[in-house]
């Protein structure tokens, strides 16, 4: 059907609105300052008397696909090591949490291939949000002499915040992340009451302090807010071609 000249003239102005408001990738990706190395220590702190063990090196009886949450986690357990299974996808808690502690040890195999984002890249989403990579995640990807936006490196609150130092450790050694998370509240109406706020703690430094966040992560565009409620870990399966990633040494407390 051929539209009348004003309607297909808004149609076009819609519609490059729309692509406009899209956007690229690139668009909020920032790539300086870049933080400082540091020496950065292993911690590999033991689960407290109360705290939840969501890998103990046996089994993944904690967790579910995030995809299909009907379904159990299916990632490759042996040694005493959780490693990701990248065509499974992510696998999410089958428990869900508000305000917690959370220590988890991650590993990139020392033969990492790869440079910037498809070195060594997955993430821990604080609060998943559903499906896919919808929720709040803390990067994870290859730090040692490894280019990158600054936003997307090991420790950044994915292209939101910034780490405040580089303590990564060398492909092949094991790291450390040691979370605080509050997770944001809501009023009746659904509008944000107070924000999402993370300390974290990489290799034993401190490279997010008590930040406030803007929304969920976004690829694509800033973030928002829509409200929520408690919400499961997530661990990232990236499409990367790189080798996968291994965990060991996870357990969250939850906090008041």
């Amino acid at each position: 059907m051929k539209l009348p000249l004003l309607t297909a003239a808004l149609f076009s102005i819609s519609v490059a609105a729309c692509a406009q408001q899209a956007g690229k990738p690139e668009d909020t990706e920032v790539w300086k300052p870049e933080p400082k190395v540091v020496a950065g220590k292993l911690k590999t702190t033991p689960p407290p008397a109360k705290a939840i063990v969501l890998f103990d090196g046996k089994n993944l009886n904690e967790w579910v696909s995030a995809d299909d949450r009907t379904q159990p986690a299916q990632w490759t357990v042996a040694n005493g090591l959780l490693t990701v299974d990248k065509p499974k996808g992510n696998i999410e808690t089958k428990r869900t949490f508000t305000n917690y502690r959370l220590h988890l040890e991650w590993r990139v195999p020392a033969d990492i291939t790869g440079q910037g984002q498809v070195r060594g890249n997955s993430g821990v989403f604080l609060a998943s949000l559903g499906k896919g990579d919808l929720g709040y995640e803390l990067q994870i990807l290859d730090p040692y002499q490894n280019p990158t936006y600054v936003n997307g490196m090991a420790g950044s609150i994915y292209k939101q915040r910034i780490p405040l130092a580089n303590p990564g450790r060398k492909p092949g050694e094991w790291q450390s992340y040691d979370v605080w998370w509050t997770a944001p509240t809501f009023k009746a109406d659904g509008t944000l009451n107070t924000p999402a706020r993370v300390t974290v703690e990489f290799n034993g430094v401190t490279v997010q302090k008590n930040v406030a966040l803007a929304g969920p992560t976004r690829y694509i565009g800033p973030p928002q807010y829509e409200a929520h409620g408690p919400a499961p870990i997530k661990l990232q399966s990236h499409g990367d071609p790189s080798a996968p990633l291994s965990f060991r040494n996870i357990w969250v407390q939850e906090l008041k």
